[in-house]
């Protein structure tokens, strides 16, 4: 078995005195963890971490193997950032995100696609946010958990919608939602909307719908709980006063 794809690294730990376990998201193979010769190599370490671009060379002898690559990187990676750890703490939530939620060996195109976009948006502190509780939308949608936000589940308006269902992940208007409102979780508007600006509460109300969701249908059924890099993550962007 043998193929080459762009990937994003997601994560990588020592394996022998040389080499490296590396977890990948590739373009059109989703979700792959190969072997790395010289991996633990000083030369090596700075094209695994979390959110590098590489081209990754996978050859093994059957496909049930663990199978060896090489990887090739491209661009400046991760490196671009290290004068921002918000931004790195948002790229390493992602990583970890993905790297949990994604079966192994099955495409994902919009999974690679959405963390692509976060990629490209962490240069930006003032949007990142934002994109980041996208891709954590456009992951469950990739994994058959997708949010309704079209339409209210109640009464089929597409005006005025501002609660989600926490049970079906369906849009709620205001007043239908009225008499649960303090059972329903808040919607903010650049969910429904490219156009949608951000108010203060925004972000934390979209990582609120995102993490409710993916703790219900991914990760407990895994019998896991969402990564602690996410939890940090929210530590760190309240500290920050960006939720």
């Amino acid at each position: 078995m043998e193929w080459e794809d762009d990937a994003f690294v997601l994560a990588a730990r020592a394996h022998g005195e040389t080499g490296a376990i590396v977890d990948l998201l590739t373009a059109e193979r989703g979700r792959f963890v190969v072997h790395v010769a010289g991996g633990a190599s000083r030369r090596m370490k700075p094209f695994l971490q979390a959110g590098a671009r590489v081209i990754a060379r996978y050859r093994a002898r059957v496909s049930e193997q663990l199978g060896a690559a090489t990887l090739e990187p491209v661009g400046e990676g991760p490196s671009a950032l290290f004068d921002d750890p918000l931004a790195l703490s948002g790229l390493a939530a992602a990583a970890s995100v993905a790297a949990g939620a994604l079966p192994e060996r099955e495409p994902h195109p919009g999974a690679y696609l959405a963390f692509e976009s976060l990629i490209g948006a962490l240069a930006h502190p003032d949007i990142w946010p934002a994109v980041f509780v996208r891709f954590e939308a456009g992951l469950l949608q990739d994994l058959g958990f997708g949010l309704d936000l079209s339409r209210c589940a109640a009464t089929g308006s597409t005006d005025d919608l501002i609660y989600v269902s926490p049970r079906t992940g369906r849009a709620v208007s205001r007043t239908a939602g009225k008499p649960y409102a303090d059972r329903l979780l808040a919607l903010p508007p650049f969910l429904l909307s490219a156009q949608g600006g951000l108010s203060p509460g925004d972000i934390r109300a979209g990582l609120d719908i995102t993490g409710h969701f993916l703790a219900q249908f991914v990760f407990a059924p895994l019998n896991r709980p969402l990564p602690p890099a996410r939890v940090w993550l929210i530590d760190r962007l309240t500290d920050a006063e960006r939720l």
